[in-house]
């Protein structure tokens, strides 16, 4: 699936291309995929709803007698993903965040995980990213596990228009996984990994702004920082420094805060760890 949030394009652009390269006569199995699941949103070019405000990928498993955002996220929950043997939704930063492009899976040593793992490192972006368990509620991907449907989501950096390396990305991985689940014929392909990182993918418990104004950061995407380090500064419209932004602990960041004008509360950074294994 792709559109769950109407800023993101990548996803909305690989699938066309993805569906025009197969050819159902070939296939053991059945791909479905939907362009565009946020049609309010994307119509609108915003994150959430202009209808009912509310944001998709918060909504699951939603309610069949709420609110257009809800009966989307009840649909895809009770019609989508039971029958599913395995789930990808291509997201990506959008108009507001700058992400790696990367693939998200669940970190867990139960069947689930290493289901969700495998269909990373073959979907091959170049940056893994596994989440524990719980997963954060309202997301499609936690409305995925609910129901035990192997899972993976992606990121990119977006920005209000997609790279076509991203889209060649997400095409590519797709159909790596499509091979994986011998859907049709051929061997994964994947990109080199650069990067394997764990950790909570909940953006909304980022660094968040403590006053509104300027932000500039002084750090770049998937650069090390220590805690206490300084990672942008917010300034008023005279160029006064008004509050540094300081990492809260060790680790990777991995999202930035692409525009720079902020309110109080608006995601300023997320930073996560290196996979270490045991």
């Amino acid at each position: 699936s792709a559109g769950v949030h109407g800023d993101e394009y990548e996803g909305v652009e690989a699938i066309p291309r993805i569906y025009d390269q197969l050819d159902p006569e070939t296939m053991s199995g059945t791909l479905f995929m939907i362009p565009v699941c946020n049609v309010p949103a994307y119509e609108s070019i915003t994150r959430s709803s202009p209808i009912d405000h509310l944001n998709l990928a918060r909504t699951f498993p939603g309610d069949a007698n709420g609110s257009i955002t809800q009966r989307i996220a009840r649909t895809l929950h009770d019609q989508v993903l039971p029958p599913a043997d395995f789930y990808i939704d291509l997201h990506s930063g959008g108009m507001a965040y700058n992400i790696p492009t990367l693939i998200g899976y669940i970190h867990d040593n139960g069947p689930l995980g290493q289901q969700s793992v495998a269909g990373a490192r073959a979907f091959g972006a170049p940056v893994l990213w596994g989440h524990p368990m719980p997963l954060a509620p309202g997301r499609t991907l936690s409305s995925a596990v609910d129901q035990n449907v192997p899972c993976l989501y992606t990121e990119a950096p977006g920005g209000g228009f997609a790279r076509s390396d991203d889209v060649d990305c997400f095409y590519d991985g797709v159909l790596n996984v499509a091979k994986m689940l011998d859907i049709i014929d051929g061997e994964p392909q994947p990109r080199p990994m650069t990067h394997h990182l764990v950790g909570d993918g909940n953006i909304d418990q980022a660094i968040l702004a403590p006053t509104g104004g300027y932000f500039r950061s002084e750090v770049g995407l998937l650069d090390e920082v220590t805690s206490g380090q300084c990672l942008g500064t917010i300034k008023d419209l005279f160029g006064k420094v008004i509050t540094e932004i300081r990492a809260n602990t060790d680790g990777i960041v991995i999202m930035l805060r692409r525009m720079h004008s902020v309110q109080v509360g608006d995601g300023l950074a997320h930073i996560t760890q290196h996979f270490r294994e045991v």
